[in-house]
């Protein structure tokens, strides 16, 4: 038998591997062959439970299920004389999520359960989100341990599972109020938490306001609990009360309702002084509520450099606000930014963005260079994204790339098909529509016959687009919805069959909207029907009487048809209304490495002087083969 100083050296030199983080040469040393001159140096409880508590530390589920065993094997019985290690090892593999282990050491206690075995068993049940285990183990707990009571930390691992169930949660907390325990900070703090869970902001409230003491977790508690309604306020008095506050503090604030820009700001310069604006998740939020509330450009770049080091969740967030804010190229920037960033590699979600980004740009240019980032880091066969090169290349006037894309993909859903028919519509291009219609090899949904009624519409295909208008509810189960109304009256608009498409009008199901109108006015416009555009008119200025399409198609169609009165009356009535003439129309042509903007009327080209020289030289070529221009708009605005 090995000499009493022999096994009290092996204590203390794993108890100081333990304590230097030299887990592993501990777990060696106990684990090594023995020697017959010295014996193995079985640890004391002690040291069982440091080691366990050292295993859940650094995440060792295999060595702490060794350690286990090895004790089990050589030492049984200090599970029986040291009631502690077993609530250990159970706190350990709960720890580590190994609920199974952890209820294999319970259901094998040498000795019936305590209250710290009860409150761990209930405690890893609600981490592992069972509700109806964690409360079954409360119950049990408090009536095989009665007359004991159950401690702040079992009520509290509780309360946390009782959010979908309103009636437990009471029912824990007219327990808590009779044992006292709702006067604990944490225990009041889990209450607050349960009921903002289950959404009745009043009782959290009313928990709130009964503590006669508070830390930060009750108030960020509180004020996520009142998220966009008084959260900001309760945030202003917390900073009265001399409170500090935390990244959480800032999240919960942030998704308050801000009516303007000055509340953002000002917590934007708070998280800056308190040195919590680099963080990804503040930086996120923040880009967030700016882009909402419509902030210029400035507001966004200041986000972007506070953030040191977004992850790629938070770049997906800011990256889709840009997008949103139609600010592609401060998108396609904060792309650039990622990639500079080291450790960091691009998504699908956040190739998907900045794809949408680029359909902005009049180019191809952006469209390619991201689409060969996305072939470069792995997701060249990502469907996704596939979808969202069709539909970018088509918008930046590239529908041979676009075909090129779909039939390079490898699986094609509902959405690629629909991207393709809606390209081919863009363009024009209605017989190559209806023939990818046919080839679908996935049933339609509603965008699918949203594409091909206006791929019809473009092409003039009125009687093909009819037929398959008015199959849609026969043959592919689909009622037809206020966008497909407005495809087929645009349809039968453009080519003059007016009194058909006021006729359908008539028989929608639901009320025609702005779009459907606009439609309609515009047939009349070109086919100059002042009838029924009077008609269409008013129902669109009672839907919108502050944009000025209205207004405008109409003078347009009075002054073609030589009533310049009527023309007048129009255009008074818009100004007293106040109704604005819309942006002017752009069009943009790449020439070589530099993209030129026309706008209508537009004098800022820095070529303008021969650029209109030549549009006169034109204009006389056209004269000479007998063309006549259409004057009388043009006279009637220089007129007035």
């Amino acid at each position: 038998m090995a000499p009493p100083q022999t096994h009290h050296y092996h204590h203390h030199h794993l108890l100081r591997l333990c304590f230097s983080n030299r887990l592993s040469s501990a777990l060696s040393l106990i684990f090594s062959p023995p020697n017959p001159q010295t014996p193995p140096p079985y640890p004391h409880p002690h040291i069982y439970a440091t080691l366990f508590r050292a295993c859940a530390r650094h995440n060792l589920l295999p060595e702490l299920r060794h350690l286990h065993h090895h004790l089990l094997l050589h030492q049984p019985h200090l599970l029986l004389h040291h009631p502690h290690l077993p609530n250990h090892l159970l706190t350990a593999y709960s720890t580590l999520g190994s609920l199974s282990d952890a209820l294999r050491v319970f259901h094998s206690l040498p000795h019936p359960p305590n209250l710290v075995s009860w409150s761990i068993l209930v405690s890893a049940y609600s981490h592992h989100s069972l509700p109806d285990h964690c409360f079954r183990a409360f119950s049990a707990m408090h009536s095989l341990l009665s007359p004991s009571l159950p401690n702040e930390f079992a009520i509290s691992s509780a309360l946390s599972a009782c959010a979908s169930h309103p009636l437990r949660g009471a029912q824990l907390h007219a327990l808590s109020s009779k044992t006292a325990h709702d006067r604990v900070v944490y225990v009041a703090n889990a209450l607050i938490s349960m009921y903002s869970r289950s959404r009745d902001v009043r009782a959290a409230w009313s928990v709130f306001v009964a503590m006669t003491r508070r830390n930060l977790v009750s108030w960020n508690s509180m004020i996520g609990a009142l998220r966009s309604n008084g959260s900001l306020s309760l945030f202003e008095t917390m900073r009265q009360s001399g409170v500090g506050f935390d990244r959480a503090t800032l999240l919960s604030v942030l998704s308050s309702a801000f009516s303007d820009l000055r509340g953002p700001r000002q917590l934007h310069c708070l998280a800056a002084k308190a040195g919590l604006a680099s963080s990804p998740e503040v930086s996120t939020a923040l880009g967030t509520v700016y882009s909402a509330l419509g902030a210029d450009a400035e507001d966004c770049r200041r986000v972007f450099a506070d953030a040191t080091r977004l992850d790629v969740v938070s770049w997906t967030a800011i990256l889709a606000s840009l997008v949103e804010r139609g600010e592609p190229e401060e998108a396609l920037l904060g792309l650039k930014r990622l990639l500079l960033q080291d450790g960091l590699r691009p998504d699908r979600h956040v190739l998907s963005i900045t794809i949408k980004a680029c359909a902005a740009f009049p180019s191809d240019r952006c469209a390619s260079a991201v689409h060969a980032l996305s072939v470069k880091v792995g997701y060249g066969d990502d469907t996704v994204l596939a979808n969202a090169l069709i539909h970018a290349y088509a918008r930046c006037g590239c529908l041979v790339v676009s075909e090129r894309v779909f039939l390079g993909m490898s699986a094609r859903d509902v959405v690629s098909w629909n991207a393709m028919i809606k390209a081919y519509a863009a363009h024009g291009r209605g017989e190559e529509a209806c023939d990818a219609f046919s080839r679908m090899d996935v049933p339609p949904d509603e965008d699918t016959l949203v594409g091909i009624l206006a791929a019809c519409s473009h092409s003039g295909l009125v009687e093909r687009g009819r037929a398959l208008f008015d199959a849609m509810q026969g043959t592919h189960g689909i009622a037809p919805q206020l966008n497909h109304y407005a495809c087929v009256v645009d349809m039968l608009g453009r080519a003059g069959r007016l009194s058909e498409a006021e006729s359908l009008i008539d028989r929608m199901p639901m009320e025609p909207d702005s779009v459907i109108w606009s439609a309609l006015l515009s047939a009349c416009r070109k086919h100059g029907e002042p009838r029924i555009g009077e008609r269409v008119s008013r129902k669109l200025r009672e839907l919108e009487p502050d944009n000025s399409i209205g207004y405008v198609m109409m003078s347009n169609i009075y002054c073609e048809s030589g009533s310049y009165g009527g023309a007048a009356s129009v255009r008074k009535g818009m100004r007293e209304f106040g109704a604005k003439k819309s942006e002017p129309g752009l069009s943009w042509i790449e020439i070589g490495s530099r993209l030129h903007e026309f706008a209508v009327g537009g004098r800022q080209h820095p070529q303008r002087e021969a650029i209109y020289a030549e549009l006169e030289r034109l204009v006389g070529m056209l004269k000479e083969k007998g063309f006549a221009p259409e004057t009388g708009l043009v006279l009637y605005e220089a007129e007035e």
